[in-house]
């Protein structure tokens, strides 16, 4: 059985090496990569309004004393000064105007990071996760972005109501193309 278990910016950190752990499962990115994706999630979870769950499998055997964890979502209030909402409002206002860019970017859940370990994906972990973190938040949006192309994880957020505001956007000093993705809040 999946439960799901909230965990504030001193779990977070504490689990860090269990979160790299379904990151590089779930991502598989390069070697190189990883110290600097756990200083940005270090640092994300000093970010206001941080909120993050945990997606815990408890083994029904009696010797399993402690749940595994399986999946992890986190996300906060963006602001300006932080890289990603800067980069991306400054992205929207190109494309979309101004106007737009701070209807969606003025006061948004920023949707950090979800992962869910490759064993366990295709279950519906992902979806509840996304609908467990965003309720009760009282951001007037929630945004995120991922890989453009078609993957499950952008099928989800579609079927979730989220719609592309870019596409075939490129983070500075990077060469992937993402989407950015956003919804209105609540999640219904």
């Amino acid at each position: 059985m999946i439960e799901f278990r909230g965990a504030g910016p001193a779990e977070f950190t504490e689990r860090l090496e269990t979160v790299i752990g379904i990151y590089t499962a779930a991502m598989n990115p390069p070697e190189d990569q990883i110290t600097g994706r756990k200083t940005i999630m270090r640092n994300h979870g000093t970010y206001p309004h941080f909120q993050c769950y945990f997606a815990e499998m408890r083994d029904s055997s009696p010797d399993a004393l402690e749940p595994r964890t399986v999946g992890f979502a986190y996300g906060f209030r963006g602001a300006p000064g932080q890289w990603w909402h800067d980069v991306v409002s400054r992205g929207l206002s190109g494309q979309l105007g101004q106007p737009a860019a701070e209807a969606w970017m003025g006061y948004a859940f920023e949707l950090a990071e979800i992962h869910v370990h490759p064993d366990y994906q295709g279950k519906g972990i992902g979806r509840a996760m996304i609908s467990t973190l965003c309720a009760g938040r009282r951001e007037r949006s929630a945004v995120l972005s991922t890989h453009d192309r078609p993957t499950a994880a952008r099928h989800l957020y579609a079927s979730m109501g989220f719609h592309d505001l870019l596409t075939a956007f490129v983070f500075p000093g990077g060469h992937e193309e993402y989407a950015i993705a956003g919804r209105p809040l609540p999640l219904t």
